[in-house]
């Protein structure tokens, strides 16, 4: 997976009369079979009055940034100065990489974006912009204007950027992405490889990618022609609406496949509000920390199928706990939307305002319990984390007391948690050593990990883990659920085999 940030072309574009032979076969074959209008629809032909009412609206963006080079310049030894070779050491120093002065140097790429309003506001990607000094925004009319930053986003990759103009710029207005259906046809418009303006067209080929770019992956995924350099411009429906922010391209060898991905209008226009309106994001917060409903972890908490997203952990600051949500829930519902994948929460509670109260429908135990939920602000949490971190030590211990399931087991005394730098709240039973080749080394569980629950029943001692594994055995289970945390506090959960 590569996103397209903007290049020169390397090479000259060729002509595919063999494609262009084929493409008048399908068509042809269309016509006979009487699917015209379903072809018509697949794969848009006549695009040109679409064309004129958006192009003036479309804008390529040159973005700038100097950089001081400091990674390979080091400085020259301190000699001793005033003799005869002053000279030829300094001259001998700088001909192999030695600098006392770093070089400075520009760093420059190109995108696209699009105006959404009339005083000059533009819409393009984060990545186009990144850190860039200067930022210049060029008409399909010719004109350059600087462009100023009204604030960004890198979590969904988009810049709102502002420039000043002696009249009114031409704008396209934003549709409901929601509505895009698989076989829709759509239109990119952008600036590929710096040629300037150019036109494809295709269909929406997938919906609710996730290409792991992000927290809220959702994209958008097209065969219109996407290369490096329509980062950040639009991706037009039909009726000449955007509908999608063209983002990233899965190549090979950097240039479109037919496989390119826009993030959805559905997802960019609350954060371009926020970032017109704050200069910031301001998303919703539940304080939890989640984790995929494999059909393991499924089968052990009795949820039939695999579905939602499983608490591992719940922030001692966060909404979620004076809410009453608690490590092992699985939340099947937030604000009476279906939680079908662990990676459907997260966008939805961003996408909330703050302060918002929201219901929270989990699974705890088998039995449903809604808990009524006031979201926090997920930037405030950040900062908390950030200031809270503590730093963790993996070194085996020698203490082991217990071996089940491969591990072996130790209580949490204070030798234990000088040996592994435990957090002072942790409780539970830490791991001393993994048997190589065990199920408890294959899922990934190493010494100074704590285990805190086996099967949501909290344990405080080898001999707790010890007896709920031999009722887990008993009642004829044949999976362990545990939650384990590392020395900072940050749990999970993990499943292992009791065959």
């Amino acid at each position: 997976m590569r996103f397209d940030l903007a290049t020169k072309p390397k090479s000259r574009a060729r002509r595919a009369p063999l494609a262009a032979a084929a493409a008048i076969a399908v068509v042809a074959s269309a016509l006979l079979a009487g699917n015209a209008p379903a072809l018509a629809q697949a794969k848009p032909t006549n695009l040109a009055d679409l064309v004129d009412n958006v192009a003036a609206a479309v804008v390529n963006i040159s973005a700038t940034q100097t950089i001081d080079d400091k990674t390979e310049a080091q400085d020259i030894p301190d000699l001793p100065k005033g003799t005869p070779f002053d000279d030829m050491f300094e001259q001998f120093f700088k001909n192999r990489g030695f600098n006392s002065v770093p070089r400075p140097h520009k760093s420059a790429s190109l995108g696209s974006g699009f105006v959404i309003d009339p005083s000059g506001i533009v819409i393009t990607n984060n990545h186009v912009i990144g850190d860039a000094n200067d930022i210049v925004v060029i008409f399909t009319d010719g004109r350059k204007l600087k462009a100023t930053i009204v604030g960004k986003d890198p979590k969904v990759d988009v810049a709102v950027l502002k420039v000043e103009g002696d009249k009114p710029f031409k704008t396209v207005k934003f549709g409901d992405s929601d509505k895009a259906r698989v076989g829709d046809g759509v239109m990119a418009v952008g600036n590929p490889f710096g040629l300037g303006e150019t036109v494809t067209a295709g269909i929406i080929s997938a919906r609710n990618r996730n290409i792991d770019s992000g927290p809220y992956d959702d994209f958008l995924q097209t065969d219109a022609s996407i290369n490096k350099g329509n980062s950040g411009g639009p991706l037009f429906n039909m009726q000449g609406e955007v509908i999608g922010i063209n983002t990233a391209i899965l190549s090979p060898s950097g240039g479109s496949i037919g496989i390119g991905f826009a993030t959805p209008s559905a997802s960019v226009i609350p954060v371009i509000d926020q970032l017109e309106k704050f200069h910031e994001t301001r998303r919703g917060w539940l304080g939890v920390r989640i984790q995929p409903v494999d059909d393991s972890i499924a089968e052990s908490l009795g949820l039939g199928t695999a579905r939602g997203a499983l608490v591992a952990g719940v922030d001692e600051k966060g909404p979620a706990k004076p809410a009453g949500l608690q490590p092992g829930d699985v939340i099947v519902k937030f604000d009476g939307k279906d939680i079908k994948e662990s990676r459907d929460l997260p966008r939805l509670v961003a996408e909330m305002p703050v302060g918002q109260q929201v219901d929270v429908v989990v699974i705890r135990k088998g039995q449903e319990v809604t808990k009524q939920v006031t979201l926090g602000r997920l930037e405030d949490g950040e900062k908390t984390a950030e200031a809270s971190v503590e730093p963790t030590d993996d070194s085996a211990g020698k203490s082991a007391t217990l071996s089940a399931l491969g591990l072996k087991l130790a209580p949490i005394d204070d030798a234990a948690r000088k040996t592994f730098t435990l957090k002072d709240s942790l409780k539970g039973v830490v791991i001393a050593d993994v048997a190589p080749g065990s199920t408890a080394n294959e899922k990934g569980l190493h010494a100074g990990e704590v285990i805190e629950e086996v099967n949501q029943q909290a344990v405080e001692t080898p001999a707790d883990v010890a007896k709920a594994i031999a009722a887990l055995k008993a009642a004829g289970k044949k999976l362990a659920l545990l939650l384990v945390s590392n020395g900072a506090g940050d749990a999970h959960f993990v499943t292992l085999s009791l065959d």
